[in-house]
Parts: structure tokens; sequence; C-alpha cells
């Protein structure tokens, strides 16, 4: 067996059972038996829906892609009103609106020359609201933003 000088500079004997290696092995097999492990891995999701879920918040993390959808619990707005509505442009507001409908969040309503827009998936209305719940209920305290952890 070859000896690494970085095995040799850490006193790590190759040939025991010791290193990143056998501790990344050890942690599986704990993992492995551990009932709170294999409880949490059985109520997990398929990796699918996991990416599915972080898509939709994703959605809503974004801050001009929020204030549309909030805009949107009042009723249905025009694109002009949106964008007045969310302090940004036309065109930023119906590149956000398109995303948002490819994703079926809101449907569009044409009407002579204006597209109308409404909050459509009514799961994501519910999103909106106990996400403001919790947010009036909890002060949210950002460490990379100077306030105190």
């Amino acid at each position: 067996m070859n000896v690494s000088s970085d095995d040799q500079v850490a006193g790590v004997d190759p040939g025991s059972a010791v290193g990143p290696d056998s501790a990344v092995a050890d942690a599986a097999v704990a993992d492995s038996v551990d009932p709170a492990v294999e409880h949490a891995r059985a109520h997990l999701p398929a990796p699918a829906a996991v990416a599915d879920v972080a898509d939709v918040l994703s959605l809503l993390g974004e801050p001009h892609r929020l204030t549309l959808l909030l805009a949107l619990r009042g009723g249905e707005l025009c694109v002009h009103d949106l964008a007045l509505t969310a302090g940004q442009s036309e065109s930023a507001t119906s590149h956000a609106l398109k995303l948002l409908r490819a994703h079926r969040v809101v449907t569009p309503r044409r009407e002579g020359r204006r597209m109308y827009y409404r909050l459509e998936d009514p799961h994501v209305l519910e999103l909106l609201d106990l996400a403001l719940t919790h947010t009036a209920h909890s002060p949210l305290r950002h460490p990379e933003r100077g306030e105190g952890a």
C-alpha cells in the first residue's frame, strides 16, 4: 500500500481504518442502522418531488415575482397596473409574468390591447397567505444584513 505524504504528516497509519474515506463509510453504516435516520428517510418525498417543490419556492423567492403575486391576491390586474404596483418596468413585469405563466401560477386574459393576469393556483395563494402570517408572528433576523442572530 502506498503511503501519501499527507498520511505521514497527519500521523495516519495507512493500514488502519482511520481517515477521510473510513469516516464517510462509518457514517454511512451508522446512518443505515439509526432508527431516527431510517424514519426521516422513509418520510422524504422522491427526489423529483423535492426538485418540483424547490422550483415552486424559487418562484416565490424572487422579490419582484413575489410582489406581483401579492398584488394579484386582491384580484386581476393588467400588466401596466402590475408594473406600477411593483415599481418595475412593464418589460420586467411581462418577463416575470411569463415565467409565472409557464409554471401555471397565473393565468392571462386578453381584453383588447391589454393583458390581464390573475392568480390561478389556490395552493400558491395559500402559501402566500401562510408566509405572510408567519412573518407577522415571527420577526426575521438576517445575519447577512447585520441583524442579530
